[in-house]
């Protein structure tokens, strides 16, 4: 490789244009983070201890999950995760955790369609993996094993819901 090959490695043409990484584009359209914050977090296992001396603990765990969203300002938008997980071995409760995991956000030079999918996929998907470890801290300073929630495809639970719309 020559010295000038060397040298025009990495440089950028006169028509070429470099993201800045801060959720700012070339067409005007902004999505940021702004904040990021649990809500409400709770955490209860009744029959502790007695639990523990299960010979088996065989679990049935349930989880039930939901977002919401509210508008703050002109193009920032509370968004808020609902989750709650449920673990019972036959009858008796082991475990529940319930949380809300939010974030605000700026959605900024979106059509409206799109500003209210980002709302509804994008950002559950962002906050998602605060959520995840917040419930899998609780879990396991609960004294039980850390739970390893699976990802979430809410592209497919929002187009599942406007489904379900469309029919009703």
């Amino acid at each position: 490789m020559s010295d000038e090959e060397k040298t025009n490695e990495g440089t950028l043409s006169d028509t070429e244009t470099v993201s800045s990484g801060n959720g700012t584009g070339t067409d005007g359209k902004q999505f940021l983070l702004q904040q990021l914050y649990v809500k409400d977090l709770s955490y209860e296992a009744p029959n502790t201890p007695d639990v523990f001396n299960e010979q088996k603990l065989d679990t049935d765990t349930q989880m039930n999950i939901k977002s919401s969203h509210r508008q703050l300002a002109d193009e920032t938008y509370e968004v808020v995760l609902h989750l709650s997980i449920h673990a019972k071995n036959g009858e008796q409760s082991v475990f529940l955790v319930e949380l809300e995991q939010a974030g605000i956000f700026l959605v900024k030079g979106y059509a409206q369609d799109d500003a209210k999918g980002l709302l509804a996929t994008y950002c559950p998907a962002t906050l998602f993996p605060y959520a995840r470890e917040a419930i899998s801290s609780a879990v396991g300073r609960g004294g039980f094993p850390p739970l390893m929630l699976q990802p979430i495809n809410f592209d497919a639970l929002y187009a599942q819901a406007a489904e379900s719309e469309q029919t009703a």
